[in-house]
């Protein structure tokens, strides 16, 4: 049997930011000063390690999340650099559901921008600890104290700054640790690799006292015994602030803040030690919770234990040049090469043919991998993203699956010729698979295959794989707004199936409440105990089914609750069929009885701009039915914040661009979804409504 990494010897962290704000290069450092590369690669020459996809080279963004595993010190890192884009936001939340830590990076410039608080907030969901970085402290306008203001004001955060910078902008020479009192310098002729300790410098002396002081305070208050110790000698040792400070960041309460440029090679190592130093490993994290397949009510709990019943998470799945690939988190238990395990919700059978160590798109074959390690699997057909699996003669657990948004965005794809078609479905469930935010569907009226995502990048991107990657021939319509539908009101809905089929007679009859709800994501609750507890899946079919043709547009329901109440069959006809296709027919009719309203989906955006063209842009956003409710300063620009419809911002790029001369940027994020204008309705439903 391998030898396993000790549990408090593993750190499973991501890199997390706004687009922009320098995770890849900070990512590709981390790789060169860890050993685990010997060269940087750099986003500006399409030539970075983790950024590995043919459109992340070309267009220098992430699009996908990679995973590494490096040492640093006596710890073994599983490290994911993530997207910055909001259209790929879901490579974000799958990552985060299965991490113990995180680095948020922030542009010392622009500081907390509208992505940087999403990914922060996903983090917080998911209860991830996370260091703050401050990048970029090299260029023009780069300002520690903006950030931390802007930190603590946006974010809520209880930032700890446990360095502050020597020198502004390009005088930029290296950071001061407060807890050694030493001053770190970083040699430009090793690219940064060697990295000296000088005497802090006599003028920053009295700053240094103070911010130290601080930070030596807030250590004390992690437990009684340091606050003791603090109140008796006036001091805590080196040792006891670490103590100090990776309680209160285990526990989430603070944020230690590091500092540096990662493209000019400073700061990074110490961002290293940090990880080692103050995020928890699987062992702090302790054990996660689950529940009983088909029973949320009863909790089991996974321990990080290699004696403990196997428990894994699927958060990723990818189809690359070595094949289909499934990334897991192992909880509980080991996991070994050629082991069989179940689906833990469906009972479905799975092999795990081979286990890789990952490493951006290369792979290093493993035999054996215990408790929270993150390892890439092959040989599995059924799993999908949020799956748990078990060891197929162990106990079965279902752990909580990533959350992901829905969809805001469709477009038509046609294959170029009806023998491509067939090429074409395949390739779309295969994308399907790999990305939950992606979906497909054929409209029943025109037999028009129509694409959904996150955005115009994300389809853009998507489009461009089937045609390049797939070798499939195709032409894409332009873009257009994935609307939903909700109800207006409460009501009571029945439906009953009865047919017979094969000679075998199928009938149920399914009763349901509808009610509005403030979570998005439509609720099922079943309260009929008539209903034995092997119906509840296909009742839960027939929900799902229901939820996808609203009342007005044939849109997907969403805001809403419902309530199955009562059930009934007859002897020997209570199949699951009848009690799914029961199930839908009660939701129409309650939905048709509740009243239906129309939904569109409402942008955050933030433009930023030099203010000789806030005028022009704010007239603009006006005729595109925005709501303008922040104009702020960062630096010499202004930063316009909005909510704005996504079917008034097609084509945007363009129109911000012409208004500015080229020197304004923007970022649309998805915020929530609201009632559409009844003027419109009969622009987007074709006829008048309600």
């Amino acid at each position: 049997m391998p030898p396993l990494t000790p549990l408090g010897k593993i750190r499973n962290i991501g890199i997390i930011a706004h687009i922009d704000a320098g995770k890849t290069t900070t990512t590709e450092r981390i790789l060169f000063y860890s050993g685990k590369e010997h060269k940087m690669g750099e986003v500006h020459n399409g030539d970075t390690v983790m950024d590995f996809m043919l459109d992340e080279q070309q267009r220098g963004i992430t699009i996908a999340s990679a995973a590494t595993t490096l040492h640093w010190q006596d710890c073994q890192i599983n490290l994911i650099d993530t997207p910055g884009h909001v259209d790929f936001t879901a490579e974000v939340e799958r990552s985060l559901r299965v991490l113990d830590g995180a680095i948020t990076v922030f542009c010392g410039v622009a500081g907390v921008e509208a992505q940087s608080e999403t990914v922060w907030r996903q983090a917080e969901k998911y209860g991830v600890p996370r260091l703050a970085f401050i990048n970029k402290l090299d260029r023009a306008g780069a300002e520690v104290e903006h950030v931390l203001a802007e930190m603590r004001d946006k974010l809520g955060a209880v930032p700890v700054p446990v360095q502050i910078p020597v020198g502004r902008e390009d005088k930029f020479s290296g950071v001061i640790d407060l807890i050694t009192r030493r001053m770190l310098t970083f040699d430009e002729t090793a690219h940064g690799g060697i990295v000296g300790a000088l005497p802090v410098p006599d003028d920053l002396a009295e700053e240094v006292e103070l911010a130290r002081l601080r930070l030596v305070e807030t250590a004390a208050e992690a437990n009684d015994e340091l606050t003791e110790k603090y109140l008796t000698a006036e001091n805590l040792s080196d040792d006891d602030i670490r103590r100090g400070l990776r309680e209160l960041t285990v526990a989430a309460k603070i944020t230690p803040v590091f500092c540096g440029s990662s493209l000019r090679n400073k700061g990074v190592q110490p961002l290293l030690d940090g990880v080692v130093d103050y995020l928890p490993s699987p062992k702090d994290r302790g054990a996660v919770a689950g529940h009983e397949p088909g029973n949320p009510e009863k909790t089991v709990l996974c321990q990080p234990l290699r004696k403990e019943p196997l428990c894994a998470l699927a958060f990723k799945i990818v189809d690359d040049a070595h094949g289909p690939l499934t990334y897991l988190r192992v909880y509980s238990g080991e996991l070994q090469e050629g082991e069989k395990l179940v689906v833990a919700h469906n009972r479905r059978k799975e092999r795990a043919a081979r286990l890789w160590r990952l490493h951006a798109n290369s792979r290093e074959r493993e035999t054996a991998v215990g408790p929270g390690e993150i390892i890439g699997v092959s040989g599995f057909k059924f799993a999908r993203t949020g799956d748990t699996l078990c060891a197929e003669d162990g106990r079965l657990v279902e752990l909580e699956p990533p959350r992901f948004p829905a969809a805001v965005i469709s477009q038509a794809v046609e294959p170029r010729s009806n023998d491509d078609r067939d090429k074409l479905m395949e390739v779309l469930e295969k994308v399907a698979r790999e990305d939950p935010t992606f979906t497909y569907s054929t409209n029943a009226e025109t037999g028009q295959l129509l694409i959904s995502g996150m955005g115009e990048l994300h389809l853009e991107i998507i489009a461009t794989r089937i045609i390049r990657d797939y070798k499939v021939p195709c032409k894409t319509g332009k873009p257009r707004v994935t609307y939903r539908e909700t109800i207006q009101k409460a009501a009571n809905g029945q439906g009953v199936f009865a047919q017979t089929l094969a000679g075998r007679e199928h009938y149920a009859a399914v009763t349901v409440a509808v009610e509005p709800n403030a979570a998005t994501e439509p609720e099922l609750l079943i309260t009929a105990a008539q209903i034995p507890a092997r119906l509840h899946e296909f009742i839960r079919e027939g929900f799902l089914g229901g939820c996808q043709s609203g009342g007005l547009g044939g849109y997907p329901l969403i805001k809403m609750k419902v309530t199955v109440t009562g059930g009934a069959t007859r002897e020997n006809c209570a199949t699951d069929s009848a009690f799914t296709a029961a199930t839908d027919a009660a939701m129409r009719d309650a939905v048709a009885q509740a009243g239906a309203d129309l939904l569109e989906p409402l942008m955050a955006l933030e433009v930023t701009t030099p203010e000789e063209f806030v005028g022009g842009i704010i007239h603009d956003l006006n005729g595109r039915r925005a709501e303008i409710h922040e104009l702020a300063q960062r630096g010499n620009l202004k930063v316009i914040r909005a909510k704005a419809p996504l079917a008034e911002m097609f084509g945007y790029a363009t129109v911000v661009r012409g208004l500015s001369t080229g020197r304004a940027s923007y970022t649309l994020e998805p915020r929530e979804f609201a009632p559409v204008p009844r003027k419109r309705w009969r622009e987007i439903l074709g006829y008048e409504a309600g």
